[in-house]
């Protein structure tokens, strides 16, 4: 980045100090994770450049033929992971994806069955702020109240009441696994389509950890971040028989030009998936986030829905005295950052919330294991234990910097930016 250096060395400054705090913080934000150094490479090509409007060998534009062969490359590489029919990688986000399947298949005000946000669904899974929430009826499901998990009985049962086009099954705080199977019987009763957003699991689902919703859904959005490890963007899979509707509302429906460059990095980041040390990374993920889960549970913490399934869990902080906007303040103090996140039932509002969400993608990727869990859920207590207290978060900070400095990330790059 000699050239940045030089001309922008504000820019230039941000984007070290940016390398250099992913290096020396413990990231367990649950949809973030660490791209590799050839996705990086990808991302910042000169495919950047290129217009690409329309689809492979049908573009509106010429010279379109090392772009094409970029977005043939990551769409037969998503079917060959997912088993899927038809992707189309052009999504620039998850939400944006999810948005292709609202405005293909729905009508303005039809009803749409959805996971609330404050039980763990999404913003785009009809937020009333959110597009979602704006065009379509939502009946939002929820967790039952004593398990804190998905009650399918129940959700059944809103089927049968509202006849919703849509069944939408996917979230971004729910710890426990998806009955897709489930879901598609629910759909299947009321004559309606079944959507799966992925975008958390979708690294599980690759794996083969996770139930596979393509054979049960007509549509299934997920992002390439998170725990598939790529870079920010989004992909759609679908059955056959929608192919053209979907890609039409891809382009030109929704947006113009795909974004080349991060199509190239996610072509790069199935490429990853389809190694056999993915698998075992994510086996890894699971294995930390259960012993990270056990321990936080161990040192008095209520763990939301008892426990996790998955890459992250919530962590009820109501007997702490703390909220999750708080804790996650002071613990940033310490070197640590998590979110604060909403539980089921929640008295705080979703700006205060009275809990924390935890992952282990990321420190998963830098090589860490269940001791490593363990140390980080004890260095969390003695923050949240003593939150006003500087001394032990500036000690808890060194502590912090000592573990990561044996799980280095992108050293080379913080090298080769600071020459």
């Amino acid at each position: 980045m000699g050239n940045l250096k030089k001309f922008d060395p504000e820019v230039y400054r941000a984007i070290l100090e940016e390398t250099k705090r992913e290096n020396a913080n413990l990231e367990l934000i649950a949809s973030e994770n660490f791209v590799s150094e050839e996705v990086l490479e990808a991302q910042g090509s000169v495919l950047t450049n290129k217009y690409a409007e329309g689809y492979s060998r049908s573009r509106w534009y010429n010279g379109c033929h090392n772009v094409d062969i970029v977005e043939d490359l990551a769409i037969e590489r998503a079917k060959k992971i997912f088993g899927a029919e038809h992707v189309n990688v052009q999504s620039h986000s998850g939400t944006q994806a999810n948005m292709v399947i609202y405005f293909a298949m729905l009508n303005p005000g039809d009803t749409v069955l959805a996971m609330d946000l404050a039980c763990g669904g999404h913003l785009s899974h009809g937020h009333p702020h959110n597009f979602s929430g704006k065009f379509y009826k939502i009946v939002p499901y929820g967790v039952n109240r004593n398990t804190e998990m998905l009650d399918y009985d129940e959700i059944a049962e809103l089927a049968r009441q509202h006849r919703p086009k849509m069944i939408l099954a996917g979230a971004s705080a729910y710890p426990r696994f998806l009955d897709f199977k489930k879901f598609r019987q629910i759909a299947d009763s009321v004559g309606a389509f079944l959507f799966v957003d992925i975008a958390h699991i979708a690294g599980l689902v690759a794996a083969g950890l996770h139930q596979n919703p393509v054979e049960y859904a007509e549509f299934v959005t997920s992002t390439t971040h998170k725990t598939m490890r790529g870079p920010r963007g989004g992909f759609i899979m679908c059955r056959k028989e929608f192919a053209k509707k979907i890609d039409s509302e891809v382009f030109p429906g929704l947006q113009g030009g795909p974004l080349m460059h991060v199509i190239a990095a996610k072509a790069v980041c199935f490429k990853e998936t389809l190694k056999p040390e993915f698998k075992t990374y994510q086996k890894q993920i699971l294995k930390n986030c259960k012993t990270f889960s056990d321990e936080m549970a161990r040192l008095g913490y209520r763990i939301v829905a008892g426990g996790t399934d998955t890459h992250l869990f919530l962590v009820d902080l109501t007997s702490k005295n703390i909220t999750g906007k708080d804790a996650a303040s002071v613990l940033d103090k310490a070197g640590i950052t998590v979110n604060k996140n909403l539980i089921p039932f929640d008295t705080q509002s979703p700006f205060v919330a009275s809990g924390v969400r935890i992952g282990t993608p990321a420190v998963t990727t830098r090589g860490m294991k269940e001791a490593q869990m363990r140390t980080i859920a004890r260095l969390i207590d003695r923050v949240i234990a003593n939150p006003a207290n500087e001394k032990v978060a500036k000690a808890v900070r060194q502590e912090v910097k000592k573990l990561v400095s044996k799980f280095p990330l992108y050293k080379n790059l913080i090298k080769r930016l600071e020459k």
